[in-house]
């Protein structure tokens, strides 16, 4: 007994220990949970119990390059629903159906899904002022009125591609908006409460407001009044030649800033939804790729420039009005041709001959290596989505002929961005800057600027000594040559023509589609300005000296004396153009001539084309008859 009444009393010891230690270690874990987890597991519980209704942040604005406003925000009220906190859903959609003017079925099904908040869309975002009073009116349980924005555009259509536009969550889906989506945004905020687990509000816990974060503006380079001058510009070329398109850009050649840019048709970005996709979503600038025609001789005169291949003023080169090239008849724009003439009157005349003759002396790997230094054939790195390469032939398919059509503009295609870049650097003194649309990042709250690009040129592609032979001979372009009609009485400008034949889908010419350009620079001995406008098959008058040449020079002349630019009188004079300005007043024999000579010949007369094919079998007017001023002729084509 006594052995027994021992071993009892150890495990009464024991059992007490162990209790002890149970205690001590439940003590412990108490002391732990309280203590030291206590504030990580009260977030954790409020994560459980809180619940939010969004309130968006307000978008950063974008601004023109002087401050002016561009896109800002307008408050546009939003329906929330918190579906477990709706107490009669019956009695909740008729009352709030016919506010919203929304079908009720839409609703109910809306209102009654398995989730915490549900957004009524579309009918319930982004409303005016008076439907969301209403609904702030009948005070319906888990029906909530959130703040929202929208994107306004004091300028309407203006500068729309490259701007661009928002959602209906007001993130950036097009042009800057997109680009800069991150900088705009900013973060959202909420009002936050807590409630039971089934999603009921609990009674007596305060509302928490967590304020958003506003977006940060965009500054840009773009000049609301340059953009102004140019797509006015555009719009009467609209009405005038009612093309398929036109694209227009304006650029600081001394630091790549775009001071403007459009693209026509254009559409409102504040209601883009009503427009197809194919004109909201092409910012034609960047994304169009066509063969540039003679604008593309400047870089073929500035490598024969920089590899010492002609002297422009002493020697001369004889045009019959053809090169034969490997076996191919390569012809002149001109039927006859130029005949005997100097370099710089090739250039002056845009002689298709004389620009294959220096692409042969450039040599075919010096010629496309310059080219691909003035930045084709690869993106220029605007900061814009979309933006295409271009395409250039390869160097082993690259013969005799491909050389000489290279030379002169024609069997490669380019964007109008990268002829901007690549002319600016032409004639800026040899640097090539990366063309840019951002200018700085602005915290509206306190003004801290963040600078987006810098000053620096991305590589050097002539030097300034070619730089100036390459405005010297562009600025006689102008005066003397294709390019009279952009010419501005006390601005010295320089420039070129361009008028390339379209390519249809099944690769081969149009006979009788083209785009036709110029790209013209003021002041001629020190850059400030470079317009490029290009307009696609314009009716009746299809070359880029008549139809693109004096809409540059109008815009040239109104931003020069926007920028306050005094006028000079040191300029080259403009000498009396050989091709007439005015359309004959008789009609001409057209029969038996190709239509690209009837252009050539007849540059200001209005034609009306019927028929596929390059020669003229029958004209109406017949020859000899008079016609009106504007009178078109029609021409019909055959084999």
């Amino acid at each position: 007994m006594g052995v027994s009444s021992l071993l009892f009393k150890r495990r009464i010891v024991f059992l007490l220990l162990f209790t002890l230690i149970g205690l001590l270690v439940l003590w412990v874990r108490l002391f732990y949970v309280q203590i030291i987890q206590g504030d990580w597991l009260l977030l954790k519980a409020e994560d459980l119990w809180s619940r939010d209704v969004p309130f968006e942040a307000k978008r950063g604005r974008i601004l023109d390059r002087n401050g002016v406003v561009l896109v800002d925000n307008e408050s546009t009220p939003s329906i929330l629903a918190v579906p477990v906190q709706i107490e009669d859903v019956k009695q909740t959609v008729h009352l709030l159906a016919p506010v919203l003017n929304m079908a009720p079925g839409k609703l109910e099904r809306l209102i009654t899904k398995r989730e915490l908040i549900v957004r009524i869309h579309p009918e319930g975002r982004k409303m005016d002022e008076e439907k969301a009073e209403a609904v702030r009116a009948l005070a319906l349980p888990g029906i909530y009125v959130a703040e929202d924005y929208r994107r306004f555009y004091p300028y309407g259509t203006l500068a729309a591609h490259v701007l661009g536009f928002t959602g209906v969550d007001n993130q950036g889906l097009t042009g800057l908006e997109l680009s800069y989506d991150d900088d705009l945004k900013g973060k959202r905020g909420a009002v936050s409460f807590y409630a039971d687990a089934r999603g009921r509000k609990m009674p007596d816990q305060p509302s928490r407001f967590i304020p958003p974060i506003d977006g940060d503006d965009l500054v840009t380079t773009l000049d609301v009044n340059i953009q102004m001058i140019l797509e006015r510009e555009m719009e009467d070329a609209w009405s005038t030649y009612q093309p398929k398109s036109i694209i227009g850009v304006v650029m600081d050649p001394r630091n790549g800033e775009v001071l403007a840019m459009a693209s026509y048709p254009t559409y409102d970005p504040a209601h883009y939804q009503d427009y197809s996709q194919e004109v909201y979503n092409r910012n034609q600038p960047i994304w169009r790729m066509y063969e540039p025609g003679s604008t593309f001789k400047i870089i073929t005169l500035a490598t024969a420039l920089k590899e010492n291949k002609v002297d422009l003023y002493n020697e001369h080169f004889f045009d019959p009005g053809y090169i034969m090239v490997a076996g191919a008849k390569i012809r002149c724009w001109k039927p006859g041709g130029h005949g005997d003439q100097t370099f710089l009157q090739v250039v002056e005349n845009s002689c298709n001959p004389g620009f294959v003759e220096l692409g042969q002396r450039i040599g075919k790997e010096k010629l496309m290596a310059s080219i691909r230094d003035f930045g084709f054939g690869q993106k220029t790195g605007i900061d814009l989505k979309g933006e295409a390469t271009g395409l250039l032939f390869r160097d082993e398919r690259m013969g005799p002929v491909e050389l000489a059509t290279t030379a002169f503009g024609q069997g490669v295609s380019v964007t109008p961005i990268q002829q901007v870049a690549a002319v600016s650097a032409a004639i800026n003194g040899g640097a090539y800057f990366t063309p840019h649309l951002g200018k700085s990042i602005v915290d509206p709250k306190n003004g801290e600027r963040k600078e987006l690009f810098t000053a620096m040129p991305k590589r050097q592609v002539i030097d300034e000594n070619v730089s100036e032979q390459v405005r010297k001979a562009l600025e006689a372009v102008v005066a003397n040559g294709t390019g009279y009609r952009a010419y501005v009485d006390g601005f010295r400008v320089g420039g070129k023509t361009g008028t390339a034949q379209k390519v249809g889908p099944d690769g081969r010419y149009l006979s009788n589609e083209y785009i036709v350009s110029f790209i013209g620079f003021a002041p001629a001995d020190d850059p400030k300005i470079v317009v490029y406008l290009a307009v696609d098959h314009p009716q009746g008058i299809q070359f880029g000296g008549v139809v693109a040449a004096p809409i540059v020079g109008r815009i040239i002349e109104e931003t020069m004396h926007y920028l306050k630019v005094p006028p000079r009188e040191d300029g080259l004079p403009k000498t009396k153009y050989i091709y007439p300005e005015r359309p004959p007043e008789v009609v001409p024999d057209l029969v038996g001539k190709t239509i690209d000579d009837i252009r050539r010949m007849y540059y200001a007369l209005p034609l009306d084309v019927v028929g596929e094919g390059r020669i003229v079998i029958d004209q109406s007017p017949k020859p000899g008859s008079k016609i009106e001023t504007g009178q078109a002729v029609r021409i019909y084509l055959g084999p």
